[in-house]
């Protein structure tokens, strides 16, 4: 996966994420896990492109 495309799979979880979110507050969700699995993905993809961005610098 290209870094471009890396970002805007990023942005689109983020998005993704609110929604959920906002659908949990809502009325609760049958499985709120999911909110934690999203923001953990997040996380991976976002550490993911850190690492890519300190490489490009060496």
């Amino acid at each position: 996966m290209t870094t471009q495309e890396l970002v805007e799979k990023i942005q689109a979880q983020k998005v993704n994420y609110a929604k959920v979110k906002m659908a949990h507050s809502i009325s609760p969700l049958e499985n709120p896990v999911v909110l934690r699995a999203n923001r953990k993905d997040i996380a991976r993809m976002a550490t993911e492109l850190r690492n890519r961005e300190l490489n490009d610098n060496k």
